[in-house]
């Protein structure tokens, strides 16, 4: 199922702790096609507790995508994508991994996790604008996702 034909908004969770960056973000999805919802949280710790609704995120919607950053305060983007690939619940989320590293450890080491893709945040612009509305559109209108999670 792609998510264009299904009536409803996308729900998008950015992890990211740089302002900077989520203010980019937010801009590329509100200028975007597709409907969205946006939640973020800054850190992987908040990450965890938004995704297995935890409080204050009891009424946290299921993310279609997880935008997650290497990077991050109290628990590293290594550390949530390995949790969100071992539970059952939350593995089927696609987990975009979009950070300013480029080592190649961290790439071997997410895909390892089995992340779904690994982007560099370009440093211009207009260029992170066009990263993130690229991977909506490939998520959101291309790839055919599950469209209830079934264990």
């Amino acid at each position: 199922m792609s998510l264009e034909n299904i009536g409803r908004a996308a729900e998008f969770l950015l992890v990211e702790d740089n302002p900077g960056d989520v203010r980019l973000t937010c801009e590329a999805l509100t200028e975007s096609k597709v409907k969205n919802n946006l939640s973020i949280v800054g850190d992987g710790m908040e990450a965890m507790a938004f995704l297995r609704r935890e409080e204050p995120y009891t009424d946290a919607p299921r993310p279609d995508v997880i935008l997650l950053d290497l990077n991050l305060p109290k628990k590293n983007g290594l550390e949530v994508l390995e949790e969100i690939k071992a539970d059952p619940s939350l593995k089927r989320i696609p987990v975009v991994i979009i950070t300013s590293s480029e080592a190649e450890q961290d790439i071997l080491k997410t895909y390892d996790l089995h992340v779904n893709c690994y982007v560099n945040k370009p440093v211009d612009l207009e260029q992170f604008i066009k990263v993130v509305q690229s991977i909506e559109t490939f998520w959101l209108t291309i790839v055919k996702l599950p469209s209830e999670v079934v264990d």
